[in-house]
């Protein structure tokens, strides 16, 4: 069973219901001030950490009196506007005195969909993470229609700990786990400490139900468990509404596990290895040595560019003789490539008009 404690890079998930009270409809600001205490003491044993966070809808239909219950899109996406700035700035706050620099991600659906967006979304957070800084992610509810939303920010969350090749996903929920049943209707109910695998014997179980704040039951975090764990990242429900849940998890507290089918990097491996290329890239033998060594693929190193493709799309790489090497995602369009081949990354800026990135195939988008 997976532990808190051994998580390199982990995404919390916390709903609405946790943050902002339910009758005054105000940030529940010792919860909070709790939750980054946590975050600090992960953080201090060298654990990245990514807060997936609901509540800007509800801080901000507070703030501007709107009715309970359901909204308009228009209407949600007004509250959230507003709700935002207060969500990030209390996100700021209570993690400032802990030196800690938070970021705000605002994403929608399309950035996951679209590999051009997933590659910059990643690129992102590879690189505030690098910084140290803890991001704070979103639905981009002010410009999400239905077609392009999540919908519920727990399968957001398992969105995210793919995206950023995380190991561990928290969600913390107004329950303590997976059920066999209702345990406010059932007194037989029992809980599930391990899932190692997602039957549908399991689905059955899961209701449909949501609070008075947020969207997501439990078939959506047994969704987001399904993503997650395909990919490598082990995932954990547990009750949130207690000061400094994740000490408690750690402490042992009660929680359903569920069991990381690989790692975060084999999984990705996997994913891009299934694709069918868009084009070639041919590189030379130097090149071909640096990435058996694990090296991203650099312009300098590429001798011919064959098709026609996009940005994130995949691409074989191949030998001077014809021979396929392997398969990567590439950052430059087809036509952005034939550019740059051949020519030092310091030229890019130069060749194209924009600075652009270094590598052509980040070792990380390829498989070799």
């Amino acid at each position: 069973m997976a532990t808190l404690s051994a998580a390199k890079r982990l995404v919390v998930k916390i709903g609405s219901a946790l943050l902002v009270d339910r009758a005054s409809g105000k940030l529940r600001q010792d919860w909070l001030e709790a939750l980054a205490a946590d975050v600090a003491r992960i953080r201090a044993r060298g654990t990245q950490v990514i807060l997936v966070s609901s509540g800007s809808i509800a801080l901000g239909r507070g703030v501007l009196g709107l009715p309970k219950g359901e909204l308009a899109l228009e209407q949600s996406q007004a509250a959230a506007s507003v709700g935002q700035i207060r969500l990030a700035r209390a996100y700021e706050e209570v993690l400032a005195p802990h030196g800690i620099v938070a970021g705000q991600v605002l994403v929608t659906l399309e950035d996951s969909a679209d590999r051009r967006r997933y590659l910059n979304s990643r690129a992102t957070f590879e690189t505030l993470l690098t910084l140290g800084v803890t991001p704070i992610v979103n639905e981009n509810d002010t410009v999400a229609t239905d077609e392009i939303r999540y919908g519920d920010n727990d399968r957001l969350a398992a969105q995210v700990a793919v995206t950023t090749g995380s190991d561990q996903l928290i969600l913390l929920s107004d329950v303590d786990g997976l059920y066999s049943g209702d345990p406010n209707i059932d007194p037989e109910a029992k809980r599930f400490d391990l899932i190692e695998k997602i039957t549908p014997e399991i689905e059955a179980m899961a209701g449909d139900g949501v609070s008075g704040l947020s969207k997501g039951g439990m078939i959506t975090k047994l969704m987001a468990a399904k993503v997650a764990t395909d990919a490598g990242c082990a995932m954990a429900i547990t009750l949130g509404s207690p000061l400094h849940p994740l000490k408690a998890l750690e402490e042992g507290g009660a929680a359903t596990w569920f069991t990381a089918h690989g790692d975060p990097q084999a999984a990705r491996k996997r994913w891009i290895a299934a694709m069918k290329p868009r084009g070639e890239v041919q590189v030379d033998d130097g090149a071909f040595k640096a990435l058996k060594d694990g090296k991203s693929l650099l312009p300098a190193g590429v001798r011919a560019i064959t098709g026609s493709f996009g940005r994130g799309d995949p691409v074989a790489i191949v030998s001077t003789s014809g021979a396929r090497l392997g398969l990567g995602l590439t950052r430059y369009t087809a036509a952005e490539a034939r550019q740059i081949m051949g020519r030092r990354s310091a030229d890019i800026e130069a060749l194209l008009g924009y600075k652009g990135r270094a590598a052509l195939i980040h070792r990380d988008d390829m498989v070799i």
